[in-house]
């Protein structure tokens, strides 16, 4: 077998997802041939999708030891410190490549998604529009247009762009799962027959799970917007289970995570914590998922003196690397670095917040289950401000289950008991947190914002250290904050009360998720 015959069967176990056998073959070539830089990228990319993202840079950085201006590797790279978080790096190595090749669909796709990161949907939004008159056609690049109009609140344009993915491909399955979240269906069934025929189709069974997805959870909406309840809860079961059969998940392993929070924090006197204010106040919107924290903080961005960062990773990942050892938290570290000026945490937390180029010194923070993290925002986030999202049980936990989330810290959100166990979880965590930090928490329910926005709001912009803006209030106006998450079409409309007590019309089909909540009076 000749190198090329090698190389190909590397590239194939790639195909298959045999990240690690791909990876050994690599370095068996490599070992023969030590100065070819395609062997290293070609390493590094089997590194990448295996999730070992420092090998990769390594590998990759090997590639432009020897050859130093190979666009393929450096594209690699900037990928890889996209992963990492290091979007200044990233940002500096796509601009090189881009110098060299301006024209070039995937290095300005991926720079996009780097912006998107960043929460820069207008910069993303300029490159791929530029992607767009090179190649009008490509449905990737036109799915990713449609997100950043989506997420800047220009839903007109966004569904131009569906429509115009679904006459290049009919079978687009993204594309009708986003014209199903922001049609109702009681007035425009555009799209409606489409749906159906691709649930009836022959052809059904050989998409992906994730195109089934999208199918069963449109249709799910199709028939909610109809009131024909019944058959929304068939669809959005048949939804929940092909997802909840792909991943391994164990509610027990949440459960222990809170049990070894509130051990950790039990005897934590937070009044002895010794950090300075910081430069930037945060306001940190918790609660569970589809429980208004996307409205809460549109309101609260909306206002002059504030930028809205949406749903950040940054806090968890500063706890995780400097707390946990072998799945357990370090307490005597923890103890040691709340008694110094020096800031760990937040040091980290600010310098990540840097590449998003905010102007305001007051930026929310909205990822929703930093809820369980409230003990280290009290200690290393002195002048922040803590925001608790509360919403009806059962409006909440219906709500999660008629959306889909990718994030690997949901993975409870596809089944009715672990929902509900879920939610008994968090509740039990905030009645705690409440126990120690009351003080630095104030409790915002959905139901009082909806029926009373003004009221709310001034106690929120009051409870912020913040002068009354009107702006609050047309918070459906404010483009400044984009939204990335479920929540993006409810929260580009003006305050409506329709999702109050949606739990009714399903209240049948979700007695198992509604005993278990019940569990908890």
């Amino acid at each position: 077998m000749d190198l090329r015959d090698k190389i190909s069967t590397i590239h194939n176990l790639m195909a298959a997802n045999k990240f690690s056998t791909a990876i050994e073959k690599c370095h068996k070539l490599i070992k023969i041939y030590p100065k070819m830089p395609y062997l290293y990228n070609l390493c590094g990319m089997a590194y990448q999708s295996n999730k070992q993202i420092l090998k990769s840079v390594e590998s990759f950085n090997l590639a432009l030891h020897y050859e130093p201006e190979s666009l393929p590797a450096l594209n690699n790279l900037a990928n890889s410190y996209k992963f990492l978080n290091q979007s200044d790096k990233a940002e500096i190595l796509f601009e090189k490549i881009l110098n060299h090749e301006p024209n070039n669909i995937k290095y300005l796709n991926n720079y996009a998604n780097l912006k998107k990161k960043l929460t820069d949907f207008n910069g993303a939004k300029k490159l791929l529009l530029k992607a767009e008159k090179i190649e009008g056609n490509n449905t990737d690049i036109l799915f990713n247009l449609l997100e950043c109009f989506q997420s800047l609140g220009d839903l007109d344009t966004a569904k131009k762009y569906a429509f115009k993915i679904l006459e290049l491909k009919p079978d687009n399955t993204a594309a009708h799962r986003f014209i199903s979240g922001i049609n109702n269906y009681k007035l425009d069934k555009s799209n409606f027959d489409e749906l159906e025929k691709l649930e009836k189709s022959k052809n059904f069974n050989n998409l992906s799970v994730s195109e089934k997805k999208d199918i069963y959870y449109s249709l799910g909406k199709v028939y909610e917007d109809l009131k024909d309840y019944e058959n929304s809860f068939i669809y959005l079961d048949k939804a929940n289970s092909i997802l909840r059969q792909q991943i391994n998940y164990n509610i027990l392993n949440d459960e222990k995570l809170i049990n070894k929070i509130i051990k950790l924090f039990q005897k934590f006197d937070f009044d002895k914590i010794n950090k300075k204010p910081l430069s930037k106040k945060i306001v940190f919107i918790v609660g569970m998922p589809r429980s208004g924290t996307t409205l809460v903080e549109q309101m609260i961005a909306s206002h002059s003196e504030v930028n809205g960062a949406g749903e950040l990773v940054y806090l968890q990942n500063a706890i995780v690397q400097n707390f946990v050892e072998e799945l357990n938290f370090n307490k005597q570290k923890i103890i040691e670095e709340s008694l110094f000026e020096k800031n760990i945490v937040a040091d980290k937390y600010l310098q990540l917040l840097s590449h998003h180029k905010f102007s305001s010194k007051v930026i929310t923070d909205k990822a929703p289950q930093n809820f369980i993290w409230l003990g280290f925002i009290k200690i290393f986030f002195p002048n922040s401000y803590i925001i608790h999202c509360k919403r009806n049980p059962k409006d909440n936990c219906l709500s999660l289950y008629k959306n889909y989330f990718p994030s690997k810290e949901m993975l409870w959100s596809f089944d009715q008991e672990e929902i509900a166990k879920y939610y008994n979880l968090y509740i039990r965590l905030m009645e705690f947190w409440h126990t120690k930090i009351n003080d630095s928490i104030l409790d915002v329910e959905y139901e009082k914002v909806v029926k009373n926005p003004e009221i709310e709001m001034k106690k929120i912009i009051s409870f912020c250290n913040m002068d009354w803006e009107e702006n609050c209030l047309n918070f459906h106006k404010n483009k400044k904050t984009p939204i990335t998450t479920a929540s993006v079409n409810q929260a580009r409309k003006p305050i409506y009360n329709t999702s109050v007590n949606s739990n009714e019309g399903f209240a049948n089909y979700l007695e198992k998720m509604f005993n278990i909540l019940d569990t908890n009076k």
